[in-house]
């Protein structure tokens, strides 16, 4: 997918609409200017304000992220974790690992703010996406092109996000078969990895790896035993409520100090430590550290993760707000 400015010919022929340009997404209907005639002050007006809730609580960055990452996952980029339980249907954020998102209040100014500038034309899938990019880019992170035209999904389960989103106690294998279900490699694996370089996680996520790895009150013995330590004096047997920094020292930053405690065994979860099972993806971890290339990596892996099962042309709606179907 070329990332340079592009054009999109839409030529009607013997019924069919046919889509002809560099930019247009593989998945039908995506595209960088997508909404340069029907709203074309979404993008400013999205990142005016990211920004102003950026400039108060940086700290933002990762879980808008999250909450992104979280969304494609689960049927797609269609806006689904952004839903409201009802009587009837619990939803995905009420799935335990949506529970701790936030940053849903970003998402809901943003998508108002567009909607009194051109109600009804811009999707909150979308929206969730361009919010995801601008909060990470103002954090110094990298930019990534956001083609745009998804559609927001009409369905939530909360079960589903149990079944479809990569547990942090996940290995090698589980993570590169749930990872290849979307289309994405070993290389988006380690690369879209790299995202706990920001925020931080709750002790209930890693616990296990301290305290009892095998069933028998023992610790993961892959993880470096000084930074058990750590752990252990901060997160106590059954601490639910306490966070630690994913990435000891960088949490703050957008960079490649992920992937130095990676290679020290001080990767948080089990899926960090499973990077390092594979020589493929051990590469990966080695090249990456490097730093260089991380942000581009990153950059293209966002906008392919950015495609997952979007819905576009009549599929879906146009969503009102975010927490609720139109």
């Amino acid at each position: 997918m070329e990332t340079s400015a592009v054009r999109i010919l839409i030529t009607a022929l013997a019924g069919f609409v046919v889509f002809a340009c560099a930019s247009s997404d593989a998945a039908g209907g995506l595209a960088l200017n997508f909404y340069d005639n029907t709203c074309p002050a979404v993008y400013d007006t999205v990142q005016n304000i990211v920004g102003q809730y950026m400039s108060k609580a940086p700290s933002l960055a990762a879980p808008l992220l999250r909450m992104h990452f979280h969304d494609c996952f689960v049927r797609g980029c269609d806006g689904s974790v952004l839903l409201n339980s009802t009587n009837s249907s619990k939803a995905e954020k009420d799935a335990i690992p949506n529970v701790s998102l936030r940053g849903f209040q970003v998402v809901d100014a943003a998508k108002a703010a567009v909607e009194r500038v051109c109600p009804g034309v811009v999707s909150c899938a979308d929206i969730l996406a361009l919010v995801a990019r601008d909060a990470v880019h103002m954090l110094g992170g990298p930019f990534w092109n956001v083609p745009t035209g998804r559609r927001d999904g009409v369905v939530s389960i909360q079960n589903e996000a149990l079944t479809k989103l990569p547990p942090p106690f996940a290995n090698f294998t589980q993570l590169t078969s749930i990872f290849a279900s979307k289309g994405l490699d070993v290389k988006d694996l380690v690369v879209l990895s790299g995202a706990h370089t920001i925020g931080t996680s709750h002790c209930s996520s890693f616990s296990g790896r301290i305290y009892n790895f095998t069933g028998k009150g023992d610790t993961d013995p892959s993880l470096d035993k000084y930074y058990v330590a750590q752990l252990k004096i901060k997160c106590k047997p059954g601490d639910i409520k306490t966070i630690v920094e994913m990435d000891p020292g960088s949490f703050r930053t957008f960079d490649t100090h992920y992937y130095v405690n990676v290679k020290k065994n001080r990767g948080l979860f089990q899926s960090d430590a499973a990077l390092l099972t594979s020589s493929e993806a051990k590469a990966y971890v080695n090249r990456e550290l490097q730093g260089p290339s991380f942000f581009s990596d990153f950059a293209t892996s966002m906008e392919k993760m950015g495609r997952i099962g979007v819905l576009t042309g009549t599929a879906g709606q146009i969503r009102g707000h975010c927490a609720f179907i139109n």
